[in-house]
């Protein structure tokens, strides 16, 4: 009898033993951080994997998720700067980078992203409502998210969370305003483009009186420097004439009526009504160049 109470109460013991030690390990997934806590406050964190022990049946263990994760907020109507209102259609990812600090913050991960979602809607409505409709829906748009993105990421360091990107998926107006909205910016665009036709057209009429003044000032200045080289050839051509003629007068005055004859008679139908003692056919009619 004694014997089946000693092998009952080892039993009990090794039962006891194996509980504790069971309820003292734990394991640390690679994707998860991991909290002790006592009685409801941390006593320990782990951030990286593996076989981790804590106090029996006194102490339990919290986990939270350290991966990137999506948030996804519901559509919005936000009012732009120019009291236009806007469809916004927006997500976020993020990622717990301190355990401790977003568990004393926030508790779990549902009651986290509750509270993250209401500090990205904060951040959307006060970025988007320092400009207008036009600067979202265009070129605008990145500018746009990277502040809200940085906005964002300031209020939620407090939580323990690094926000890595904002993106608007979609931008959209309320169906009544979209028509006006959109024929406002054409006109826009039409009176811009219009302007910048205008623009163009005055610097083009600019540079082309600039080239014709250039264009008028160099032909003046080659047409002063061909006059001069023209007086001066004529000036040296005159003094050649005149050594010649001073050297041989009447094998000057023989050239001269052979250039003469050349002048008239170049084209080969040239029609002469002339008397035929004419000084033009001196030449003509004495090869020797006397006079008859």
């Amino acid at each position: 009898m004694m014997r089946q109470a000693s092998i009952v109460v080892v039993g009990v013991i090794a039962a006891i033993v194996v509980f504790l030690i069971l309820n003292a390990a734990f394991i640390v997934p690679e994707t998860r951080s991991a909290i002790v806590l006592r009685f409801g406050e941390p006593t320990n964190v782990y951030t990286m994997a593996g076989l981790k022990f804590k106090a029996p049946v006194i102490e339990n263990v919290q986990f939270i998720d350290k991966r990137n994760r999506e948030l996804d907020h519901a559509e919005i109507e936000i009012i732009a700067s120019n009291q236009e209102r806007l469809r916004v259609d927006a997500f976020a990812r993020y990622r717990v980078v301190d355990a401790l600090q977003f568990y004393q913050a926030v508790r779990t991960i549902s009651d986290g992203e509750r509270r993250l979602l209401s500090l990205m809607e904060d951040s959307l409505r006060r970025v988007l409502a320092e400009v207008s409709v036009d600067e979202i829906v265009t070129t605008q748009r990145p500018v746009l998210m990277r502040r809200i993105r940085d906005l964002f990421g300031e209020s939620a360091r407090g939580l323990g969370v690094e926000i890595i990107d904002v993106k608007i998926r979609r931008a959209d107006l309320p169906p009544q305003n979209s028509q006006a909205v959109f024929q406002r910016m054409i006109t826009e665009r039409q009176q811009l483009a219009q302007q910048i036709r205008s623009e163009g057209a005055e610097a083009a009429k600019q540079i082309r009186a600039q080239a014709d003044r250039q264009a008028t000032e160099v032909l003046s200045q080659a047409e002063e420097e061909a006059e001069r080289i023209r007086g001066a050839a004529d000036a040296e051509r005159n003094a050649v004439y005149a050594a010649a003629y001073g050297k041989d007068p009447e094998f000057f005055d023989f050239y001269r009526s052979l250039v003469a004859y050349e002048a008239a008679l170049a084209d080969g139908e040239t029609t002469l009504v002339l008397s035929p003692d004419s000084e033009f056919f001196r030449y003509f009619n004495d090869l020797r160049g006397n006079r008859r």
